[in-house]
C-alpha cells in the first residue's frame, strides 16, 4: 500500500524535474546566443539615460569588474525575460493534467495574455517612462553637479522599473483569476471603481518620479487595464466549477 501511494508522488517529481530542466535549458540556450552581444544589449538599455545626460557627462564603473560582469548580468536577465513564454508553458504543461477540460481551455489564453502584457509593460517603461524620468532627473540636478551614474546601479534601477511596470500591466489577468476563483465578481469590482482609480494614482506616485505627468502615465494605463480585466472577467466568472459531462468523464469505471 505504501509503495502504491509513493508511485504518484515519484511520477509528479519526475515530471517536475523534466519541466524545470526544459526551462533551464531554454534560458541557457538564449543566454549563449545573446552573450556575444552583451555590450550591445547594455548600450541599448542605457540609451534612454545617455540621451538625457548633459554634454560631457557619461556613465561610470566604480568597480573594477563591473564593465565585464554588468553586461553579462543584464544578458542573463534578458534571457529569463525572453524565455518567459517557454517557462510559462512548462508550468502549464505540469498543471494541465490536474485541470478539467474547460479549465484548460480557459487557462491557455491567460498564459499567453500574461506574457504579452508583461512585455507591453516593459516596452511602456522603456519608450515612455524612461525618457521622461531621466529627463526629469537630469534637469533637476543642482548647479555644478556632474551626473555620472554607475553602470551597475543603473542596471538595478531599470530592472526594478521593468519588473514594476511588467507586473502592473498584469492587472487584467489578476482580475480574471480573482473572478474565476470566486474571490470577487465583476459587479463588485465595478462598485469599487473610484477606489481603484485613486489606488492607481497612488501606485503611480510610488513607482514614478515625483512629477504629475509621469504618475499619470502609469495610473491611466493601469486603470484602463482594470476596466479591460473587468470586461473579460465576466466570461470567466463561475467557469471554475466542473461541467456535468466532465465530472462523468472523470469518474472511475465501476468495479467488475
Amino acid at each position: 500500500m505504501a509503495v502504491e501511494d509513493t508511485q504518484p508522488l515519484i511520477s509528479h517529481l519526475i515530471e517536475l524535474r523534466k519541466r524545470l530542466l526544459n526551462s533551464i535549458i531554454s534560458v541557457l540556450a538564449i543566454f549563449l546566443a545573446l552573450v556575444y552581444f552583451a555590450n550591445d544589449i547594455y548600450q541599448l538599455v542605457s540609451a534612454p539615460l545617455i540621451k538625457q545626460l548633459p554634454a560631457g557627462a557619461s556613465m561610470i564603473a566604480t568597480d573594477v569588474a563591473s564593465p565585464f560582469f554588468t553586461p553579462i548580468k543584464l544578458t542573463m536577465i534578458v534571457s529569463v525575460f525572453v524565455s518567459a513564454p517557454v517557462i510559462l508553458y512548462q508550468v502549464w504543461a505540469f498543471i494541465a493534467p490536474a485541470l478539467y477540460k474547460h479549465e484548460r481551455r480557459l487557462m491557455m489564453p491567460l498564459l499567453v495574455s500574461s506574457s504579452l502584457l508583461f512585455y507591453l509593460g516593459m516596452a511602456f517603461a522603456y519608450f515612455i517612462v524612461f525618457p521622461l524620468a531621466f529627463g526629469f532627473f537630469a534637469k533637476t540636478a543642482p548647479a555644478g553637479v556632474m551626473i555620472a551614474t554607475d553602470i551597475n546601479n543603473y542596471l538595478d534601477f531599470v530592472m526594478a522599473l521593468f519588473m514594476a511596470f511588467g507586473v502592473a500591466f498584469e492587472v487584467p489577468v489578476a482580475i480574471i483569476l480573482l473572478c474565476w476563483s470566486g474571490v470577487t465578481s465583476p459587479e463588485d469590482l465595478k462598485k469599487k471603481r473610484p477606489y481603484v482609480l485613486v489606488g492607481a494614482f497612488v501606485v503611480g506616485m510610488l513607482l514614478t518620479p515625483p512629477d504629475v505627468f509621469s504618475q499619470t502615465l502609469l495610473a491611466i494605463p493601469m486603470y484602463l487595464l482594470f476596466e479591460v480585466g473587468v470586461f473579460f472577467a465576466r466570461f470567466y466568472t463561475g467557469k471554475r466549477r466542473p461541467q456535468p459531462e466532465e465530472e462523468d468523464e472523470g469518474e472511475d469505471p465501476p468495479a467488475a
